[in-house]
């Protein structure tokens, strides 16, 4: 969204501009594109800095910031993982997250969909 707005489908940009959603980031991925920025340069061109793409995810795209409870470890804890296909915890993390809190994932991560069984409302991103 960020980076490149022609990376979103167009059902996943009719979400994103539409002002009466509320947009929510977890903790977990806003560590991830922290490491990224730093790591990576992952728009390093738009951001002088990681706090300024931290700043900006609530001041400028509107985003609230979701943090991690004891109930979304709890989640965690339980998830069943598809360990030979997918091995991120931070993934892992993010799905724990949005299934406890009952909030739709948008993502394009062709793994995501194992979790739906569990309980996760995912919105897929086509690219």
């Amino acid at each position: 969204m960020a980076t490149d707005g022609e990376l979103l489908c167009d059902d996943v940009a009719s979400i994103i501009q539409d002002y009466d959603n509320t947009l929510y980031i977890s903790t977990e991925s806003v560590k991830e594109l922290i490491i990224a920025y730093n790591n990576k340069g992952l728009c390093n061109k738009r951001w002088k800095t990681a706090k300024d793409m931290l700043n900006s995810i609530e001041n400028d795209f509107n985003i609230k910031i979701s943090h991690i409870k004891k109930e979304h470890l709890l989640t965690y804890a339980d998830l069943h993982v598809n360990n030979d296909y997918h091995k991120d915890p931070s993934d892992h993390l993010i799905i724990a997250h949005s299934i406890t809190e009952k909030i739709p994932l948008i993502s394009s991560d062709r793994r995501f969909p194992y979790y739906q069984k569990q309980g996760l409302d995912l919105i897929f991103n086509e690219r």
